[in-house]
């Protein structure tokens, strides 16, 4: 039985502008993409991993992966026209290659922990699903507009994170009986009736949303490479 990773790479990031879809832009040199193919293949634990991408980034993807020797690498599948419908398509792929367990990860997320990866999956010898997160700490407000109305409760609020894992014939099948759009994949199992549970994220997981989010992208590359080389992402 394998462990299989799925990540997903087919957004456009209208968020932050430009031409190049955030993923494919260079970190340090390195693209996000890149970065976090090579935390998961990093991993003795990961059998197989396969990246979903838009159909017109076929040539992006290519370059960003250039001289990448894993056979645990699969050739890229293209997604759809939603997120929901490109895990979709990515999880399909999949089917046949004897996955037990699949991991779905975000490609703006190219700081993962190992640590991270590691607990989602031990998480999955237990639950159908798992997945990373933080607990929210700053003081929530509901409001109107700009004006502040009533403070909100953050008991039992998590700011979700990926990788989000699950046992591999639920989800799919969970995707498969899914319409329309969905938050998160974590949304389409638990809609399925899965149970989910949550494993402590990192700060360093930080998805790359906005310009501001490649500056502080830039400046964890840089403290990584002031690191030691073996020390994991904190």
């Amino acid at each position: 039985m394998s462990n299989s990773v799925l990540i997903v790479a087919a957004g456009r990031g209208h968020r932050l502008g430009g031409e190049i879809p955030k993923q494919f832009l260079p970190i340090g040199g390195v693209s996000s993409l890149r970065r976090s193919v090579e935390a998961f293949l990093a991993l003795d634990a990961i059998d197989l991993l396969r990246v979903v991408i838009h159909p017109d980034d076929q040539h992006l993807c290519e370059q960003a992966l250039a001289g990448l020797d894993d056979r645990r690498l699969l050739a890229p599948v293209h997604g759809g026209s939603t997120r929901a419908e490109s895990v979709r398509l990515g999880l399909e792929s999949f089917a046949g290659t004897n996955t037990r367990k699949v991991l779905v990860h975000d490609a703006a997320r190219p700081f993962v922990p190992a640590s991270v990866i590691e607990a989602v999956l031990e998480a999955l010898n237990e639950a159908e699903g798992a997945f990373a997160a933080l607990p929210v700490v700053d003081a929530l407000w509901s409001a109107q507009g700009n004006h502040a109305i009533a403070p909100v409760s953050r008991e039992g609020l998590w700011r979700a994170q990926t990788p989000q894992g699950f046992h591999f014939d639920r989800i799919l099948a969970a995707h498969r009986d899914h319409a329309g759009e969905a938050h998160d994949d974590v949304a389409v199992a638990r809609t399925a009736g899965m149970e989910v549970t949550i494993v402590e994220g990192a700060e360093a997981n930080f998805k790359i949303t906005t310009a501001a989010d490649l500056d502080r992208a830039e400046a964890e590359v840089t403290r990584l490479q002031q690191a030691s080389p073996k020390q994991d992402y904190q």
